[in-house]
């Protein structure tokens, strides 16, 4: 497959700049690979397809405010920071993206906060935009955490909306987001609720949480026309013993599996061993999915409806079959699905 052929008539109009007013009632369109049907649904509704012993596997990564802003010393120029991973706790050393990096050089001081609450010197150059931060602060780690994310912004995604909202911090988060780590939410968890999770209980509907904290990598852009020469940005995934055996166990018995997200896709796909079982493991996966791939795991998935030429939609395509996800996106525009972080959501059988 080429990276052309994941083009399709697309406007900014069509991404969702808000969730929907409640988390499980997001629209759903729901496509069955066995018989090419497409339904539309409202998300709560989603437990009509899947019965006792059934396993939903979610990702339990959560979103720390990764986004801040400061200033460079002595030109007092504003700046802001990405944060994109922690590289030594004791050091305090960070990996981040600095924008505007052409004035951010090694041995520059950044300044955050009033009275310069928290200072940082820029040790090392990583990428054109990339930077390590060592950051200097009087107190012990956890007050030192403390401050680094109280400074911190939601890292809402710019083409969501520019500015964050104080309700951001609560719904660019799923209700099950438990591991720190992510600078990205895993969206397609973000559609359950409280009460789904209860009545998904009460079905006999299992549960299984792995992790994998999402990076910018998720988003970045492929840059050639042959999918094979690309390469997917490394990210931190763990799968626990008890996630693994349910799993095992779930498919041991005829159930059905069903992976929350792409993120939980890529994980499935990445500690998958012989038979199509799973295996307890962590590590920095970097397994890049595209037509034609054979899954190993997962009997169905629910994800959103992504942007055009994206690694996501490339996923989505290679567990729906290309044209029948293609022509979906079609319908999708035309019966007004909300697209991106905040839309809609599709379910593949």
């Amino acid at each position: 497959m080429k990276l052309s052929q994941y083009g399709y008539d697309f406007s900014p109009e069509m991404l969702a700049k808000y969730p929907a007013e409640n988390r499980d009632e997001s629209r759903l369109m729901v496509v069955n690979r066995a018989t090419g049907t497409i339904e539309h649904r409202i998300f709560k509704e989603i437990t009509d397809y899947f019965g006792e012993k059934d396993t939903f596997v979610f990702n339990d990564t959560r979103v720390f405010p990764a986004r801040l802003y400061g200033n460079k010393e002595k030109t007092g120029a504003e700046i802001e920071i990405f944060l994109l991973r922690e590289l030594n706790r004791d050091l305090r050393l960070w990996d981040v993206l600095v924008d505007p990096a052409r004035k951010i050089r090694i041995g520059n001081k950044l300044y955050f906060g009033n009275d310069d609450l928290l200072v940082a010197e820029v040790i090392d150059n990583t990428t054109s935009r990339g930077r390590t931060l060592r950051f200097l602060f009087d107190g012990n780690y956890e007050e030192f955490k403390q401050t680094l994310f109280r400074l911190g912004e939601t890292p809402l995604p710019r083409w969501v909306r520019e500015q964050v909202e104080p309700e951001d911090a609560e719904r660019y988060q799923t209700i099950f987001a438990a591991k720190e780590g992510a600078v990205a939410a895993p969206t397609a968890g973000m559609h359950f609720s409280r009460h789904l999770m209860k009545r998904m209980e009460i079905k006999g509907i299992e549960k299984a949480f792995v992790t994998l904290h999402v990076g910018l990598g998720n988003f970045r852009t492929v840059d050639v026309e042959d999918l094979s020469k690309h390469k997917m940005d490394s990210e931190q995934f763990i799968v626990p013993e008890q996630a693994a055996s349910l799993v095992n166990a779930t498919k041991r018995e005829g159930h059905k599996v069903v992976a929350i997200g792409t993120t939980v896709m890529r994980t499935l796909e990445t500690a998958v061993s012989t038979g199509g079982m799973i295996k307890p493991m962590e590590g920095w996966p970097n397994k890049f999915i595209f037509c034609p791939y054979e899954f190993s795991v997962a009997d169905a998935m629910v994800s959103n409806f992504h942007l055009p030429y994206s690694t996501q939609l490339m996923m989505v395509a290679a567990f729906g079959g290309y044209d029948r996800i293609m022509e979906a996106y079609k319908i999708a525009r035309q019966e007004g699905y909300r697209f991106g972080t905040y839309g809609d959501a599709m379910l593949i059988l």
